[in-house]
């Protein structure tokens, strides 16, 4: 029998990897899977003094015992059953995260953001490894955690790209876990005319436009599993504003990752990236084809 591949995440100590810490484990535990807590030693050279605060005390005496053993104490607490391996390395977090990627079931890290603008924005290490992560991965922000309740609701962007695919695939599967309902989303520009003498849409008559994304819809969710309740909207506007409005009403917004290659390596597409930025609820990024 094959074991099931670990939930891995990455921690430094701070606030937002304990959050994430909290989310493994209960990722860990709806799978049936081991839990792999990750502790990259060279992680204060990213943001040191913020992890500091987070642990209360100057940089020189963040210790990575107390670190990993904090995590590990939470991860226990909040989850006992869940098998727990803890992974020190003296790296890079991003190379680190991006290795461990390889073989894992899913990624979890948490997110950086702290007051005003910041809030709006992730650390670097997060951005980095959602643009080469292999396998699927979840970013938390601290607020995520203080939501009264749940929504029942996975939300999952439709684009025209070859992430599409793997993504919808991932939401179903998140959302039969939940028992939560699976909205799948096509946001679009409206052309000012289908054609250049075409007249102005009248009454109920759908446009071009409309049976394009309605027909998107149905071929990205014509493969479900059994016992998926699933929903289509096509909204109008740009990608990551439509998606990121849906996440106040979400658990989890999914998001596929197209690969951007440029001469100083892969990016991710500008969807991913902006709701990344902006999403009120947890992000799943699900990498494209190699």
């Amino acid at each position: 029998m094959n074991r099931p591949l670990p939930v891995v995440v990455g921690v430094d100590g701070s606030e937002a990897a304990l959050r994430a810490v909290d989310r493994a484990a209960e990722e860990a535990a709806s799978r049936g899977a081991p839990l792999r807590l990750v502790y990259a030693s060279r992680w204060g050279r990213y943001e040191g003094a913020a992890l500091a605060g987070d642990l209360e005390g100057p940089p020189e005496r963040v210790d990575a015992v107390e670190i990993v053993d904090s995590a590990a104490r939470r991860a226990r607490a909040r989850r006992p059953e869940v098998p727990l391996a803890v992974v020190t390395v003296a790296e890079e977090p991003e190379y680190v995260l991006v290795r461990e990627s390889r073989t894992a079931a899913l990624l979890v890290t948490g997110s950086r953001g702290r007051g005003g603008i910041a809030e709006a924005l992730l650390g670097s290490v997060s951005l980095t490894v959602a643009a080469h992560t292999h396998c699927p991965m979840i970013v938390v922000r601290p607020e995520h955690a203080d939501r009264v309740r749940p929504y029942g609701r996975v939300v999952v962007g439709v684009g025209d790209g070859s992430a599409t695919s793997a993504a919808v695939c991932f939401a179903a599967e998140e959302a039969r876990r939940r028992g939560a309902v699976l909205e799948a989303v096509r946001a679009s520009r409206q052309p000012a005319r289908e054609t250049p003498d075409a007249p102005p849409a009248v009454g109920d008559h759908p446009s071009a436009h409309e049976l394009r994304a309605a027909e998107v819809l149905d071929k990205a969710l014509c493969d479900l599993p059994a016992g998926v309740v699933a929903r289509r909207r096509a909204a109008e506007g740009h990608t990551r504003t439509v998606l990121a409005d849906a996440s106040y009403a979400a658990d989890l917004l999914v998001v596929g990752a197209e690969r951007r290659h440029r001469p100083y390596g892969p990016h991710m597409g500008r969807v991913a990236h902006g709701v990344l930025h902006r999403s009120a609820c947890p992000v799943a990024v699900v990498p494209g084809p190699e």
